[in-house]
C-alpha cells in the first residue's frame, strides 16, 4: 500500500489542524500521528517542475501533474496563531513500508 509521510515542525504542538489541498483532514480517519509525523496512508505529490515544463509553461502548454499540498495550523506557546504551508512529503522506502 502507498503510504506518505509529512514531520510536522518542531514547534507545532496540539491541538492542531492539517489541511491537505485546502481540505481539512481528520486525525484517526485520513492520517495517523507517528513520531512527530503525520502518515497518510496514500501516495501524496508534490509536482516538481523542470526547466522545459516551465518553458512550455511561459508559451501557454499547460503541464499538469499531481501536486499536493499539507498544511498545518497551530497556535505557538504564547498562543499566536501560525500557519507552516507545503510541508514536505516523502515518500518511505519500500523496507520501512
Amino acid at each position: 500500500m502507498a503510504r506518505s509521510i509529512v514531520r510536522l515542525p518542531a514547534d507545532v504542538r496540539e491541538p492542531y489542524e492539517v489541511y491537505l489541498n485546502g481540505v481539512r483532514q481528520e486525525p484517526g480517519v485520513d492520517f495517523a500521528v507517528r513520531s512527530g509525523a503525520l502518515v497518510f496512508e496514500r501516495e501524496l505529490r508534490k509536482d516538481r517542475i523542470s526547466g522545459w515544463r516551465w518553458l512550455l509553461g511561459a508559451f501557454g502548454v499547460g503541464t499538469y501533474r499531481q501536486d499536493d499540498s499539507v498544511d498545518v495550523r497551530y497556535e505557538t506557546r504564547d498562543g499566536l496563531a501560525r500557519v507552516a504551508e507545503g510541508l514536505e512529503i516523502e515518500q518511505p522506502s519500500p523496507q520501512s513500508r
